[in-house]
Order: C-alpha cells, then structure tokens, then sequence
C-alpha cells in the first residue's frame, strides 16, 4: 500500500506547514520514517528521518526549521516545517528509511512563493 503524504500547500516565505504520512502497523513499527523531497529538475533527496527509538536526524538546509516526529500509536509520521523559504518549494514524500520501492504515493506538493 502506498503512503499518502498530506498537508502541502501554498505558503508565503517565513511561514509553517505540517505535513503527516500514515502508515500501515507493520510498516511503521519496523523500520526508520523519513520525509524526501523533490523540487523541478533535482533528484529526490531524503530531508529528515526518524528511527523506530525517535532519533532524529536531518538535512543540512532545514535544520532548525523543520521537526520530524511520529506518533506510535497513530502510525502517524509529521514534518513541521517553520521559517520556510522559497527553495523548500518542492513535493514532499514519506517512506521508510531506507526507502521501500512500493511504499512511494503521490507526494504532496508545497510551494513557498509570495
């Protein structure tokens, strides 16, 4: 089943977004969560990830802007991302880290544009 990423939009420089991803038990319990993203014409790039003991770690241009954090119980993986500019434009996708091949959605896009 492919996970569906939710809560893009447009959003002027400097302001927030939250994003959640929701995954089946199986998957959310076993392994590492990770939000990647995708601008025009650039390869996908993992941004943030989150290990099954809530370790963090993140790309070097959304720290201190952005929090990942997952929610056990509601198989719920969220990205908040503060302080946004507009090189964070791009579409956002959830998935296991490492990636699983079948577990790719739609992402959801975000645009951060005056």
């Amino acid at each position: 089943v492919q996970l569906q990423a939710s809560g893009g939009g447009l959003v002027q420089p400097g302001g927030s977004l939250r994003l959640s991803c929701t995954a089946s038990r199986s998957i959310f319990s076993r392994n590492s969560m990770g939000w990647y993203r995708q601008a025009p014409g650039k390869q996908r790039e993992l941004v943030a990830f989150i290990r099954t003991g809530s370790g963090t770690n993140y790309e070097d241009s959304v720290k201190g802007r952005f929090t990942i954090s997952r929610d056990n119980a509601q198989n719920t993986v969220y990205l908040q991302m503060n302080s946004l500019k507009p090189e964070d434009t791009a579409v956002y996708y959830c998935n296991a880290v490492p990636s699983l091949s079948r577990l790719w959605g739609q992402g959801t896009q975000v645009t951060v544009s005056s």
